[in-house]
């Protein structure tokens, strides 16, 4: 039988853990070492076990045993013991209080000296009972009371996980589990109220509440504000998290009436010393900082966040100061026609040089205004900065060409854009430099073609309609579908850089795929335009296959109107530009051109 040193006896019966060792002596199981742990939970105390330590032991165990319980337990105790089977069983047994239900699990350890030892530790599952039962009490009690139960969903609401969240959590952790909490928003919810009118809406809050409560039927499932719902359950891996969501995201697609893109989820994962609110507060965070990409449904807390977070906040706290004071700036990059290597037009791209921070960059800022829902202030200003900057450019001689600006579908469910448009359009008299409604070119993502509506589909046809130019952009950035052709009227599909830039990755499959774009698009009577051109290569390539135009660093680099004037300002002449005479006859002859003879 294993013999503990005095160091190790005394670290072992000083555990709070309710375990014991046991070792076989002359052909019986006999109980080696017993922590403190032990001896509460039993009830018992080192002085009450005398110097009978093996047979008291075994009294005190079997006599408080329920006597429906002790054949079973004395049955499993000798396959245990004989048969070196599992030892996991449920029994109940006397305490102060009455027969409590109590969990012992026990296995069988090969100690150095080549004995073998049996290790049983015990739970009293009344105590999680008790925890449970009083928090399904509590809300039995004030499910009827608006004030912990929300009236469309019937879920706990936000007060309801104020007061019980914490019971909960510490439920979890008691149990040897960790709680993680969900924040889950559901896309679009105004958008898709404004298509199909509030009741619909409201059908759609009930089917989230209803998927996500099938999901995590064992999980805390509350209606937070608005479209929000909070989960708070078991952390059962990040798998499995991520598989729910998808589920969830499926289900509400498939049974929801109309269109939606679902939700999207923010996770943290619990710490033990954090309290419910701040763990809310960190699933919210990691929610908010889920991008534009409708591929993307789900982010994992980091302590990244905070600062991303807070960074955010300044963006948004600032951003109209930034409009008002001019911080936003347009910076033209203009793209090239290849074949008479001569600039063709501009796109007009949004910097916010910030008097605190500098330069920040697009990828920074254009999130946070899409997160919330503030692209539309945007697009508009870069529109209205466009126009009131037409006057200075032709007041410096500089040629009037056209200019493409970049709108986001979110905009569409905000404002009339046509109309607004043409507002801005009349507000600054373009009309005499000599410009008409054609001279603007209004961008939007394939992204966001592929996934709109019938209300979206004919606010787009209205651009065209107006006299505007409509080109499709980012097209095969991952999102690029053929019906783009036939589902829309468009002027011209921009290539996504990321063709040109991987041109001859999987042995030249975007060459092959860029060549056969570039000519179905020609024989639809759509021009072609490509961008991220930085190599000579990349520009002989585009003249080869027939694409018209080209943007990129290798012709010119985005740059604002001041440092456009300081370079006239010093004598440094303008780079050469098409006449408006010019585009015409070219267009003319590339409608008639074969691109397969090139």
């Amino acid at each position: 039988m294993y013999v503990f040193s005095d160091d190790l006896r005394k670290a072992y019966e000083a555990l709070a853990i309710p375990i014991i060792f046991m070792g076989i002596k002359d052909g019986e199981i006999v109980p080696i070492l017993v922590s403190d742990g032990f001896l509460k939970f039993h009830c018992i105390t080192r002085e009450m076990l005398g110097s009978e330590f093996e047979g008291n032991i075994n009294g005190s165990l079997f006599e408080k045993v329920h006597p429906d319980e002790a054949s079973k337990l004395k049955a499993i105790s000798d396959d245990f013991v004989t048969k070196h089977l599992d030892y996991d069983i449920t029994f109940r047994a006397r305490r102060d209080d009455g027969y409590h239900m109590l969990h012992a699990v026990g296995y069988w350890q090969t100690m150095p000296d080549g004995s073998e030892m049996a290790v049983i530790a015990y739970s009293d599952m009344q105590h999680y009972e008790d925890v449970v039962g009083k928090i399904a009490r509590d809300y039995q009690l004030y499910q009827k009371d608006d004030f912990y139960t929300d009236a469309l969903t019937s879920l706990p609401n936000i007060n309801y996980l104020n007061k019980y969240g914490r019971d909960r959590a510490k439920e979890y952790f008691t149990n040897k589990s960790v709680p993680a909490v969900i924040y889950f928003d559901v896309d679009s919810m105004q958008s898709y109220n404004n298509r199909y009118g509030f009741d619909r809406g409201d059908d759609l809050l009930k089917l989230v509440a209803n998927v996500i409560s099938n999901e995590f039927e064992h999980g805390l499932v509350v209606r937070g504000a608005d479209d929000h719902f909070i989960v708070l359950c078991k952390y059962t891996g990040k798998k499995d998290i991520i598989n729910k969501i998808a589920k969830i995201n499926a289900r509400i697609k498939m049974e929801a009436y109309g269109t939606t893109t679902g939700i999207h989820a923010g996770i943290y994962v619990c710490k033990r010393d954090i309290n419910t609110a701040t763990a809310l507060d960190h699933a919210k965070r990691a929610n908010k900082l889920l991008g534009a990409d409708l591929n993307i449904s789900y982010r994992f807390y980091t302590s990244e966040d905070d600062r991303l977070y807070n960074y955010q906040r300044y963006i948004i706290e600032n951003f109209y100061k930034a409009m008002n004071r001019g911080w936003i700036k347009v910076y033209y990059q203009c793209f090239l026609r290849l074949e008479n290597d001569s600039g063709a037009g501009f796109e007009a791209l949004a910097r916010w040089d910030d008097p605190q921070d500098g330069i920040i960059d697009p990828a920074d800022f254009l999130p946070a205004l899409e997160k919330y829902h503030l692209m539309h202030e945007l697009d508009l200003y870069m529109f209205e900065r466009v126009c009131s900057e037409v006057k200075p450019r032709f007041e410096a001689g500089l040629p009037l060409l056209p200019v493409s600006i970049n709108f986001s579908r979110q905009d569409f469910d905000y404002v009339d854009v046509v109309s607004e448009i043409n507002r801005l359009f009349d507000k600054y008299q373009l009309e005499q430099y000599g410009i008409d409604r054609s001279y603007f070119i209004i961008e939007i993502t394939e992204q966001d073609m592929a996934t709109a509506t019938e209300e979206f589909h004919h606010q787009l046809q209205r651009i065209r309609e107006s006299g505007y130019k409509l080109w499709v952009d980012d097209f095969g950035s991952g999102y690029s579908s053929l019906n783009v052709f036939s589902s829309f009227d468009i002027d011209l599909i921009k290539f996504d850089m990321d063709l040109l830039m991987n041109l001859d990755r999987h042995d030249g499959a975007n060459r092959v795929v860029l060549k056969a774009m570039v000519n179905v698009a020609h024989k639809l009577g759509i021009h072609t335009l490509c961008e991220g051109m930085e190599t000579e290569e990349q520009k002989e390539f585009l003249k080869d296959i027939g694409c018209e135009l080209a943007q990129g660093f290798l012709y010119h680099r985005p740059e604002g109107l001041d440092t456009i004037f300081d370079r006239l300002n010093i004598g440094i002449p303008i780079p050469k530009w098409e006449s408006s005479e010019e585009r015409i006859a070219l267009e003319k002859k590339w409608a008639y051109t074969d691109i397969e003879e090139l």
